[in-house]
């Protein structure tokens, strides 16, 4: 099974803003929370891309999605332990808290889509809710195993696998090509012993 569209972006965001708004390591690098006007610069990052308009946000809206960042940090580590009870109760709380609920939406095109928005139409309930719906779709089917995070040494960023086969193991390319290379050099200094 893959995501459908919709689902991967709400997905696609909820991990773009855990790996903008969490404090951590990537890439040997150590990752701090960004503050003022930094926060509302990542968290415009995050939203927009991938084909999405980049909003404006406010310090306030900001600060809204560094804490539902941080809940959504914690489904992806419960899902990477195959903890998906505790996955499960931080989504809960956090669908509670945002007030997410189906909306169904008419397509320019004709018909209908399903979006999810929360309890108002601000911009931190709205994304907090649609992230923590696409979360639990994918916590709810088989797409579980598919929100991981990064295998690399001293990398905690998470990514989304969309791959064919689902054997995704890191956040990025460059992750996995320093993982690469170290292997092979320890294997080259082992052979030459």
């Amino acid at each position: 099974m893959t995501f459908d569209s919709h689902v991967f972006n709400l997905v696609d965001v909820a991990s773009r803003l855990v790996n903008e708004l969490t404090p951590g390591l990537r890439g040997g690098q150590d990752v701090h929370v960004p503050v003022g006007a930094a926060r509302a610069e990542a968290v415009a990052r995050a939203l927009g891309g991938n084909g999405r308009r980049t909003p404006e946000v406010t310090a306030r809206q900001a600060t809204a999605l560094t804490a539902h960042a941080v809940q959504m940090r914690k489904v992806f580590e419960a899902t990477e332990a195959d903890d998906l009870v505790e996955a499960a109760r931080v989504l809960n709380k956090l669908l509670l808290r945002t007030g997410a609920r189906p909306r169904l939406d008419p397509l320019a095109t004709g018909g209908y889509h399903v979006h999810f928005h929360g309890s108002t139409d601000g911009l931190a309930t709205g994304w907090g809710a649609g992230c923590a719906t696409g979360l639990a779709l994918a916590i709810g089917t088989d797409l579980a195993g598919r929100l991981g995070i990064c295998a690399a040494d001293r990398c905690d960023r998470v990514y989304v696998d969309t791959s064919k086969n689902g054997t995704r193991r890191f956040c990025s390319t460059t992750c996995q090509n320093r993982t690469k290379t170290a292997a092979f050099r320890q294997r080259r200094g082992q052979a030459s012993s």
